[in-house]
């Protein structure tokens, strides 16, 4: 009996972490700490593995990448030359970086309506999937945001690119999505 408890307790404390991983989701939007574990879940998207994902990608499914782009640093002399980090992200994807902060400015939240409506025909009943990377914020919130807006199949898919690419999927180079 005293084997069977031990391993029950042991059992119940190897799963506690896993359990503790996940924080809850927020009333709002996340404003800060964007690279850090996310809920396990959006109130009112589906969150999808990437296995759910690569179905509704097949099917034809809008997908649209929030990851931010960084800014040119203000330090560097002028003349020089700067080249932005290469992103890659799934095939047929639409990038709208900078879109997943918590507040967005005006210009910037315009932005992104424009690119959900390019991204699915301006069709509020076609099927979005909204992605970042692993442990990435910014997918939550633009997926929270799309929701806002009045997309009614929203996908969250919270291993992003991390997850597709660790699946053997294609990766594509992406650009901006234009305004």
């Amino acid at each position: 009996m005293r084997r069977v408890l031990a391993a029950g307790l042991a059992a119940l404390l190897l799963a506690a972490p896993a359990a503790r991983a996940a924080p809850p989701q927020p009333d709002g939007y996340r404003l800060e700490d964007f690279r850090s574990p996310t809920p396990a879940a959006l109130t009112g998207a589906e969150t999808v593995t990437t296995a759910q994902a690569e179905r509704l990608w097949r099917a034809g499914a809008a997908f649209v990448d929030v990851l931010p782009r960084p800014p040119r640093p203000t330090t560097l002399p002028p003349g020089t030359i700067w080249r932005d980090a290469p992103h890659d992200s799934i095939p047929h994807a639409r990038w709208l970086p900078n879109t997943g902060f918590g507040e967005l400015a005006p210009q910037t939240e315009a932005y992104f309506r424009h690119g959900l409506s390019a991204a699915t025909g301006g069709d509020p009943d076609k099927p979005v999937v909204l992605f970042c990377q692993r442990n990435c914020w910014m997918s939550w919130n633009a997926a929270k945001r799309a929701l806002a807006f009045g997309y009614r199949h929203v996908h969250w898919y919270p291993d992003g690119t991390d997850g597709w690419g660790e699946a053997g999927l294609p990766l594509a180079r992406a650009e901006p999505a234009g305004p």
